[in-house]
C-alpha cells in the first residue's frame, strides 16, 4: 500500500510562522506532525512507501525531514511557489498517483499532512481492507456554522455513501468528512475521469464525492479526536494538549 500524504499547502492563517517553513513540520510535543502520521501508519506493517506532495516554496524542507525518516519517503515537488498559483488537492493527488503508476500497488491511503490526531490510523486502514472499498471516515459536528465549511456524508446503516457534498449551504446531515481517505487501486485510476465530469479541485474530498456516485464507499465514524491547526492560538492550544497527552 502506498501512502499520499497532502502537504502542499501555504497555511496563509498562520503567518508569520509558516511564511517560510512548511505546516506539517511544526513540532506538537517531541514531534513534528508529519512524524506523529508516518509513525503511527508505518506500525500497520501496510504501507510500503509514503509519497509527499509538496509546493516548490517548501520541497527542500520536506526533502531534508525525507532524509531523516528510516521509511522510504519519496518527496514530489508540484511546481508552485504561491498561495494563489496552488494546483487544488485534487490536482496533487493526481500527481502523485501518476508517479507511482506503474508500481503494483495494493490501495492507497491518502492523508492531509497537518492533522493532528489522538487516535491511530491503523484502525481506519484495517477498516478499508475489511470492506474491500474506497473508504473515508466520518465524524458528528453539532455545530451548524461548521457544517457549511466541511464535507458533509450521508451514510445507510452499513456505512456505505449516499451522498457527498463540500461546503454545502444547507447541510443535510451532522457527519464530516475529515481528510483521510482510502482509495482501491482501481478507484484511484478514475481520478482523470472525475477531473473531466467536474469534481472540484481545489478541496480532497470533491474527489471521493463524485467516486461516490459511481462505486461503492464505505465511511467509518472516526474513533477519536482530530484538531485543527488553523492559526497561531489553535496551534497553541494543540500543544498544551499534547504536552497533557504525553505526561
Amino acid at each position: 500500500m502506498k501512502c499520499l500524504i497532502l502537504a502542499a499547502g501555504y497555511a496563509t492563517r498562520l503567518y508569520p510562522l509558516t511564511e517560510n517553513f512548511p505546516k506539517p513540520l511544526l513540532k506538537v510535543g517531541e514531534k513534528t506532525i508529519l512524524d506523529w502520521l508516518v509513525d503511527d501508519i508505518d506500525t500497520s506493517g501496510l504501507v510500503d512507501e509514503y509519497l509527499v506532495i509538496s509546493n516548490h516554496k517548501f520541497f527542500s524542507h520536506f526533502d531534508s525531514w525525507a532524509l531523516s525518516k528510516p521509511q522510504r519517503i519519496i518527496v514530489i515537488d508540484d511546481g508552485t511557489t504561491s498561495n494563489e498559483t496552488r494546483l487544488g488537492a485534487v490536482k496533487d493527488i493526481q500527481i502523485a498517483l501518476n508517479h507511482v503508476k506503474t508500481k503494483p500497488v495494493d490501495g492507497y491511503l491518502v492523508i492531509a499532512g497537518d492533522n493532528v490526531l489522538d487516535f491511530s490510523l491503523r484502525r481506519f486502514v484495517q477498516y478499508a481492507i475489511e470492506k474491500q472499498t474506497s473508504c473515508i471516515m466520518r465524524y458528528y459536528e453539532p455545530d451548524a456554522e461548521k457544517l457549511k465549511k466541511c464535507g458533509i456524508v450521508e451514510t445507510d446503516l452499513s456505512d456505505r455513501i449516499l451522498g457527498m457534498e463540500e461546503k454545502p449551504l444547507s447541510p443535510k446531515t451532522n457527519w464530516c468528512c475529515p481528510p483521510f481517505y482510502y482509495y482501491t487501486t482501481e478507484d484511484a485510476g478514475l481520478i482523470q475521469r472525475g477531473i473531466d465530469d467536474g469534481c472540484g479541485i481545489d478541496a480532497p474530498g470533491s474527489y471521493i464525492a463524485w467516486l461516490a456516485s459511481q462505486v461503492p464507499v464505505h465511511a467509518m465514524e472516526m474513533p477519536g479526536k482530530r484538531f485543527d491547526i488553523g492559526n497561531l492560538s489553535s496551534y497553541e492550544s494543540v500543544q498544551k494538549i499534547y504536552r497533557g497527552i504525553l505526561r
